[in-house]
């Protein structure tokens, strides 16, 4: 869906895709808040499935998507007054301010439903049910394929609307996953109720387990914009080439490390809500072994098909050479991400976020900023220093969420995070 959307705004003017990426660095924002509640969500009622108690998990679930909703609100109104002001800060012209202020307006404006959307759908796969929410993204993602391609060019009948078609497609999509996401779970198609919330310990405990994953993934994103500054250092190209290469490896690994990592929340969750802290374990470390092997392998495959798949996005030589040696990188490191995502997934699941987002945090700017700076410019390494910087950072955060998942006291705080929510009603 996102390719698509690079593609079609790539017809229009290089100032368009400008725009859109620009944009993008701050839509980041309400994912970020709705995969944050999502995760408090999918933890709380993945325990609660597991020890059968009802009546806590959809007030944990009914609770998200309220705190989820009420937070989209004041974003929806920041898109209306400063959206041109967010792009501008970034350096953009005149040209890239106005596309990009006119397309962050229009998916700010769809925050709320954005937010509801992602916590929905991680509530209902805490339970279990994972082929709900990929029927319904499933076919958002598709009517936002065709909105962008009918809006944005003018085809099917369409208006041509250029880049507000694009993001107006965003934006719809985006609704009518929230309410289809509703609907279901309103309409008793699912395990999950919604619930009027009276307890308030469920509110402590939902955002305690959601705030460290909301730094975790917002350090990541605010580290991208030192980064790449630094990356410009080295030439446009450079940059140019980073973010080919990240697209290659999200496109072609990210799907399979981010299921990963939900599978291991809803196994070890359920296990810890069936007291049963040992098989909890070994399913958080049967399937980081099966990501590090599955991951490694398209590693692997990164590697040896580098050249022709970067040739797919760009030909100038310059940046087709960079981004091949990027994305090589990118295949060393995936095996680091086969045993990161999952465990970070198994210790959410027992409401340990803060452990991942200790990893992140200091890998990221630790290595990827820090040692990338400190060997690349100020010791003159050049990209050498970065590239190193980059693999470090992964390795850093794999070796983080194994010690806390070997050594850390995660199943004694889950144990007495649903002892504090209360036994089950019987």
């Amino acid at each position: 869906m996102r390719s698509v959307d690079i593609v079609v705004t790539g017809l229009f003017s290089p100032a368009a895709v400008a725009a859109i990426g620009l944009a993008d660095l701050y839509a980041q924002i309400p994912f970020r808040i709705g995969r944050a509640l999502g995760t408090g969500a999918i933890a709380l009622s993945s325990q609660d499935t597991g020890r059968g108690d009802v009546t806590a998990r959809d007030q944990a679930v009914t609770q998200a998507v309220l705190i989820g909703f009420l937070v989209g609100l004041p974003i929806v109104a920041i898109g209306f007054v400063l959206a041109e002001t967010f792009i501008r800060l970034l350096g953009a012209n005149a040209a890239v301010v106005e596309l990009g202020g006119l397309y962050l307006t229009v998916v700010f404006a769809a925050a709320p439903m954005r937010i509801v959307a992602l916590v929905a759908a991680r509530s209902l796969q805490g339970t279990g049910d994972t082929r709900t929410p990929l029927l319904v993204n499933g076919v958002a993602n598709l009517l936002n394929i065709v909105g962008t391609v009918s809006l944005g060019l003018g085809l099917f009948g369409a208006p041509r609307l250029g880049i507000l078609g694009v993001g107006l497609a965003t934006a719809v999509s985006r609704g009518l996953e929230a309410t289809a996401m509703l609907g279901v779970i309103a309409a008793h198609r699912t395990p999950l109720s919604l619930r009027r919330p009276r307890d308030r310990t469920v509110t402590r405990q939902l955002l305690g387990v959601s705030l460290p994953n909301f730094a975790e993934g917002m350090s990541t994103s605010v580290a991208s914009f030192p980064f790449n500054a630094l990356l410009l250092v080295f030439g446009t190209e450079v940059s140019a080439a980073y973010h080919i290469s990240r697209r290659i490896y999200q496109q072609l690994a990210g799907p399979l490390y981010r299921s990963y990592s939900v599978a291991a929340s809803i196994l070890v969750g359920i296990s810890l809500g069936e007291g049963d802290p040992l098989g909890a374990r070994f399913q958080g470390l049967a399937i980081t072994a099966l990501g590090g092997l599955t991951v490694g392998f398209v590693g692997a495959l990164l590697w040896i098909g580098a050249g022709p798949l970067v040739r797919i996005f760009t030909t100038d030589p310059a940046t087709v050479t960079y981004a091949t040696d990027f994305t090589r990188l990118s295949g060393v490191s995936m095996v680091f991400f086969g045993i990161f995502f999952p465990l970070a997934g198994s210790l959410q699941g027992a409401s340990d976020t803060r452990t991942p987002f200790y990893a992140r945090f200091t890998g990221t700017f630790g290595f990827m900023l820090g040692f990338s700076y400190l060997v690349g410019l100020h010791l003159g390494y050049g990209l050498s220093g970065v590239y190193v910087g980059i693999v470090l950072t992964y390795v850093w955060w794999a070796l983080v969420a194994c010690t806390g998942f070997l050594w850390g006291d995660w199943a004694t705080r889950a144990e007495r995070m649903m002892a504090d929510r209360g036994q089950p009603a019987e």
